[in-house]
């Protein structure tokens, strides 16, 4: 289904695909070619999105544009089922497997791989060709890739760069509860979604 939402829509090249089942949201552009698999969600809360020319979006997935950070998807990439990636860039031909995930700020080189369960952190650069292993981190720029038992090490890296800055806009001293409460209203601009077609 393609849905306005502030006051922006999709556009959807004639010769890509959109399952009935996936849901577009707001300033999207998908390209010739690309395929959107039943149940993903393709959504510009308020950054754009865009889905290059022969990219496939698995079933489940999520890809969402943000302020500062759209999400741009290039050329001939996969992006596997349950995937989450949020405001990050991906170049050409990457392969972006099952439950990945991509933090705000983040870049996939040309070429690269992020497996089953990889992370791609915040404000991180994945150098062209890299790979992620299974369930694995990549943190920093350039990347360092760790595994998830080395978590001291991840979060000596990730602490410098600005989760809650970058990811919210705010600083460590807005506690939980003025985040959410900021959140809440933020997400509360769905109220004035407006279905446009299928």
């Amino acid at each position: 289904m393609l849905i306005r939402h502030r006051d922006r829509e999709p556009s959807i090249h004639e010769t890509a695909t959109v399952a009935s089942s996936a849901m577009i949201v707001g300033d999207v552009r998908i390209e010739a070619g690309a395929r959107i698999l039943h149940g993903a969600v393709v959504s510009a809360e308020d950054g754009e999105v865009v889905i290059g020319e022969d990219t496939v979006v698995m079933e489940h997935a999520l890809i969402r544009g943000r302020s500062g950070h759209p999400a741009l998807i290039g050329a001939a990439v996969m992006i596997g089922p349950h995937t989450h990636v949020n405001g990050s860039v991906v170049a050409d031909e990457a392969f972006i497997a099952t439950g990945a995930s991509l933090f705000p700020g983040s870049r996939v080189g040309h070429g690269a791989e992020v497996r089953i369960n990889g992370v791609v952190q915040v404000n991180t650069v994945l150098e062209p060709g890299a790979v992620v292993p299974i369930g694995w981190v990549a943190v920093g720029t350039p990347a360092s890739i760790l595994p998830p038992e080395r978590h001291d090490e991840i979060w000596a890296i990730q602490r410098q760069l600005d989760f809650g800055g970058t990811v919210y806009g705010v600083g460590p001293e807005v506690s939980m509860r003025e985040l959410m409460r900021r959140q809440s209203e933020f997400y509360g601009a769905h109220a004035g979604d407006e279905p446009v077609g299928r």
